[in-house]
């Protein structure tokens, strides 16, 4: 059952340490709360094929666990019920929409980091050009939870940054 956006109880939101990330935290943690549901939260180390699946990386493991740390104490600070997970993939979109399967979510809030891109011109054959806006690239992970996650998507976009 698909619920209203303002009544999801269970998100799922991946978490990178960007802004983004964060934000899409802040939100999910303020409409579950609400709802008195829950927020998962989950890092994703990418392994390489190259590797063991259960390979030690302890740098890229200390590190997921501090941004886990981070989210963490941002969703108690909203008074959230929240848990956190480490995983290992091959592949960030696929393990994230696994996650969402094996815990059921109703949506997955996830941040996506844009940076500013040009425009264009659109040149008739007569009269002024006219700017045409380009398209916002997502990268492959959100492109894959867009397109294969069994529950809604919220993507929360970041502030373009200005040079």
């Amino acid at each position: 059952m698909t619920r209203a956006p303002d009544q999801v109880r269970q998100a799922l939101v991946p978490v990178d340490g960007s802004e983004a990330s964060l934000q899409a935290l802040a939100l999910a943690c303020s409409v579950v709360r609400r709802n008195r549901g829950k927020v998962y939260i989950v890092h994703v180390i990418e392994v390489a094929r190259s590797l063991p699946l259960d390979a030690e990386l302890t740098a890229e493991t200390e590190e997921g666990e501090r941004i886990l740390r981070q989210a963490e104490s941002l969703a108690k600070h909203y008074d959230c019920q929240a848990e956190g997970e480490l995983l290992q993939a091959r592949d960030a979109g696929h393990a994230i929409v696994d996650e969402a399967i094996e815990r059921d979510v109703e949506a997955i809030i996830m941040g996506v980091e844009v940076e500013e891109m040009e425009g264009g011109y659109e040149w008739p054959t007569a009269g002024k050009p006219k700017p045409v806006a380009s398209e916002i690239p997502l990268g492959r992970v959100a492109r894959y939870v867009l397109q294969h996650a069994p529950c809604q998507v919220w993507l929360v976009r970041s502030s373009l940054r200005k040079p």
